[in-house]
């Protein structure tokens, strides 16, 4: 593997950490983004993908690519399956960062575009991450900043992971063809309730720091209120259901397999982003 790596949405939470550490392993990488600037020494490009014109300037010369759905986006299967189905015409390789639990159903739309990338002929890594821990300090920090996180999790707990095991894991995937054809599923080294987490961000910051579980319209209230599109909204809520089902609260060993190390605690985001948290 000689060419290029195009990093979608590389100037996001695990975008800019996985351009920096492949550009730390000596590889070329392409950083795609809605500006296209260029990113941690990478060369920019723009991207859009609403908009397939970007797609062929964005993979000249790339025979690796790591896809995901940039925040602030809701339809994951009418954006995501255009950008699969161009890079497998050009037979580049795609680490996909899907969703934690979505192969427990064809329907899902993210399980759609997974099997869009099985069936493509290129070859394919599938990352499932649970719930990252750095939404703490980035999607709930409004709430967090008045001493509370109110989400629909109800009791439910998930192994949240720290996007820098994301990272890794994406580094090993997509320099070596060992892992190709399979799919992982990425977790913290523990499952946590919200209550869990809320103890653990009040010790280290030194304020406290408490949980209210919320219905889903209330949740979307509070969302809408912040300025976020409803459509998003209304589809973080529903990325809720699994968490109170308890289906997010499984543990896996797929991060040390992929990296050879543990993945961090919670704890470990906590200080490592206390000032983030804190300020």
């Amino acid at each position: 593997m000689t060419g290029k790596i195009l990093v979608l949405g590389a100037t996001g939470n695990v975008g800019r950490p996985l351009v920096a550490a492949l550009l730390a392993k000596g590889e070329k990488v392409k950083a795609a983004s809605r500006a296209g600037k260029p990113i941690e020494g990478a060369e920019g490009v723009a991207f859009d993908y609403a908009d397939p014109s970007t797609f062929g300037p964005a993979f000249d010369g790339v025979d690796r690519a790591y896809v995901l759905l940039a925040g602030g986006y809701a339809d994951s299967k009418e954006l995501l399956t255009p950008v699969i189905e161009a890079a497998a015409a050009r037979k580049i390789k795609v680490v996909f960062q899907s969703v934690f639990g979505v192969d427990a159903d064809d329907a899902i739309p993210y399980r759609q575009v997974e099997l869009t990338l099985e069936k493509s002929g290129t070859p394919y890594v599938i990352l499932r991450p649970n719930w990252f821990s750095d939404n703490f300090h980035t999607y709930w920090k409004a709430g967090i900043d008045h001493g509370q996180i109110a989400v629909p999790a109800g009791n439910g707990k998930s192994s949240f992971i720290d996007v820098r095991d994301i990272a890794a894991s994406a580094v090993s995937t997509l320099t070596t063809d060992r892992f190709d054809g399979k799919a992982f599923n990425l977790t913290g080294p523990e499952a946590l309730s919200y209550t869990d987490a809320a103890k653990i961000l009040s010790e280290t910051i030194g304020r406290p720091i408490t949980y209210t579980a919320v219905d889903d319209e209330t949740f979307v209230g509070i969302l809408t209120g912040a300025g976020l599109p409803e459509d998003y909204a209304r589809m973080l809520a529903a990325i809720f259901h699994p968490v109170r089902e308890g289906w997010t609260a499984a543990v896996t060993d797929a991060v040390e397999m992929l990296t050879g190390k543990p993945p961090r605690s919670l704890e470990t985001y906590a200080r490592d982003h206390a000032a983030d948290l804190a300020n």
